[in-house]
């Protein structure tokens, strides 16, 4: 059994005589290996399995997936449930929607995929029989969820009601015997043995784990309702898309940026609008009036924590590099290909930024257009001639 080791720093009582500490998990492979300095860097060393013990009870995650990915609050979730787990407890993983990460990795021992569910669609009674079918099946000691605004949090209080099951919602902190919450405004500190429903807040533990999971995949079609016996008592009006321009960068999931490379500001202006992504700019681009002062990302201007942040023509100083340190995927267009950008970057195109833009428009366009008339398919797309692909990884 792991303790949980927390990365909120800012639960109460926590002050020792060495000042406020942050506590992450301990660093594996202190120790170097007798022939690293001969293999020219650090390698990771391969973690080892949880446990190999014949499971007698189950844990059950139950999240949403992202473009095939589970969110960082989604795979704390799944960290604070392994970390709790002892060498007889399994930990179940069910993922409304397509999944095309590392189970394993992530601490899982069982995978549940349903990729029919779309995160986007709002089908809460259909989600709600998904999940009382796994837990039925797997009878949970505890089941856990993130507690978001996307579904989740929603989904997990719906069960909590129908199973008449004890609950704890924004868990701040987790141990194999109590959850804590804030209380009265975050003045007080409520602890309470671990519930049936676990609804778990953001950034209560580490997701990083010193072990991975057995990460089976499990046939999902025995936990689905026979002749979609389930009937749905909600109308779902579907999205009201509006223009990603009216979108606050602090709140925006996609955002394009420009920096001094970009020259034509209209052809960057078109493909925002065309793939649905909110502009931001860098602070020289913003000097130079290119860009409102609104849309400077930076320590100086604003911070964002985007799930995929293309940047056109930015070297990455150290200001702009502080703005985005918190979004999920970085692509960087750039000639040089040794720009600090690039160190951050989990891909670099290296090429001219006008000819990226004007293809990646071009691109857009084409696959929008097949999207709306299923019957033409558009040839595919040629990167421009003078650049090339390397990929960059933090």
């Amino acid at each position: 059994m792991h303790s949980i080791k927390r990365i909120d720093p800012r639960r109460p009582f926590s002050v020792t005589a060495e000042g406020l500490k942050r506590i992450t998990l301990a660093e594996l492979g202190t120790a170097a290996a007798p022939n690293l300095g001969a293999l020219g860097g650090h390698r990771e060393q391969v973690k080892p399995r949880r446990t190999m013990a014949a499971a007698q009870r189950s844990l059950l995650v139950a999240a949403h997936s992202d473009r095939g990915s589970l969110d960082d609050h989604a795979r704390q979730t799944l960290a604070a449930a392994a970390l709790i787990a002892d060498a007889t407890t399994q930990v179940a993983l069910l993922v409304f929607g397509e999944f095309k990460d590392d189970a394993a990795a992530l601490g899982a021992d069982k995978l549940i995929e349903m990729p029919s569910f779309d995160r986007r669609a709002f089908t809460p009674d259909v989600a709600l029989d998904a999940l009382a079918a796994c837990v039925a099946s797997y009878s949970p000691a505890h089941v856990f969820i993130p507690d978001n605004s996307t579904g989740d949090g929603d989904l997990g209080r719906r069960y909590a009601a129908q199973a008449k099951a004890s609950v704890a919602t924004q868990v701040v902190e987790i141990s194999a015997n109590h959850v804590s919450i804030y209380t009265q405004a975050r003045k007080a500190f409520a602890v309470r043995s671990l519930p049936e429903v676990i609804l778990l807040a953001a950034n209560a533990v580490d997701a990083r784990l010193p072990f991975v999971g057995a990460g089976e995949r499990v046939d999902a079609t025995q936990f689905k309702s026979e002749g979609n016996a389930v009937r749905q008592r909600h109308e779902d009006l579907g999205i009201e898309e509006i223009d990603a321009a009216q979108v606050a960068l602090e709140e925006a999931d996609f955002i394009v940026s420009a920096g001094n490379g970009v020259t034509d500001v209209p052809a960057f202006e078109r493909l925002a609008s065309t793939v649905g992504a909110a502009i931001g700019a860098s602070r020289v681009a913003v000097d130079d009036g290119k860009f409102p002062r609104d849309k400077q990302i930076g320590a100086t201007g604003k911070t964002v924590d985007a799930s995929i942040y293309i940047a056109f023509g930015i070297s990455g100083a150290v200001q702009h590099l502080q703005g985005i340190k918190d979004c999920r995927h970085v692509i960087a267009v750039n000639l040089d290909a040794s720009a600090p950008i690039a160190k951050r970057a989990n891909l670099t195109i290296v090429g001219d930024a006008a000819e990226t833009i004007a293809a990646l428009t071009d691109a857009a366009a084409k696959a929008r257009n097949a999207r709306a008339n299923p019957s033409t398919l558009p040839p595919v797309a040629s990167a421009p001639g003078s650049g090339k692909l390397e990929g960059a990884l933090a």
